[in-house]
């Protein structure tokens, strides 16, 4: 009997190890975690001002091929960061983008005056991008009463403005709630972690794999994107034909 109670004994210090040492280094294994690099070569971060300084050139040298930039949110927010992350991706030679954070508390309209007053055209650069994900209420009133009518209306601004059609960035949660059966000529941008896109399976064009990623030059965690084609279909998505 008390051979056994030592092997329990032991057997349960063992687990109890197992344990602490998966919640310690749970967050490093998940942080390079990454399927997507088997199958896609070209692999690119979104960032914003809760990254602070970025090592743009650190970044750049770690397998990272294009970047979007956080630039506005809803009718009036700014990223901070923006102006010195847009003229820091360029100077370490990355193609960048430009994206914005809609929110279904402002118009179309006021949503794409703010963006237009913020990123420059670049015809050099990624098509805009749109982050459609935000669920919830809205703090200062009641919010838009068509999500899929005032994503159209900045789709539609932007498309004129920079003369290229914005990507669509959702998660399935939002898509379900307000973007099924719209859009179905639209490139997507979908949030699936670890496993590719289940929603617009023949739409999407950037498979964001992991919100939590590591790369040099990034102090704390990154999220990665994986394009969905070879190099050569990535130089022709940044520079189609006309």
């Amino acid at each position: 009997m008390a051979s056994r109670q030592r092997i329990w004994i032991a057997t349960s210090l063992a687990a109890l190890m197992l344990i602490a040492a998966g919640v310690v280094f749970a967050p490093q294994i998940y942080a390079h975690l990454e399927l997507a690099p088997l199958r896609y070569d070209v692999i690119g971060v979104d960032v914003s001002h809760h990254q602070g300084q970025i090592d743009w050139r650190a970044l750049a040298g770690d397998g990272i091929a294009f970047a979007y930039i956080k630039a506005t949110e809803g009718g009036n927010f700014r990223d901070t960061n923006f102006a010195s992350n847009w003229a820091g991706a360029a100077g370490a030679g990355l193609v960048r983008g430009a994206y914005h954070f809609f929110t279904p508390c402002r118009t179309g309209i006021d949503q794409a005056r703010n963006f237009i007053a913020t990123v420059p055209r670049d015809p050099s650069a990624l098509p805009p991008a749109i982050d459609a994900e935000r669920m919830g209420p809205c703090p200062n009133g009641a919010p838009i009463g068509n999500v899929a009518g005032e994503l159209e209306i900045l789709l539609a601004q932007l498309s004129a403005h920079y003369g290229r059609r914005p990507l669509i960035y959702t998660t399935a949660e939002f898509h379900d709630a307000y973007l099924k059966g719209q859009f179905p000529h639209d490139q997507f941008w979908v949030r699936g972690l670890f496993w590719p896109p289940l929603i617009r399976q023949e739409q999407w064009i950037l498979w964001q794999y992991q919100d939590r990623g590591a790369r040099r030059g990034v102090h704390g965690p990154v999220d990665l994107s994986a394009f969905r084609g070879s190099k050569q279909d990535f130089t022709g998505f940044v520079h189609p034909n006309p």
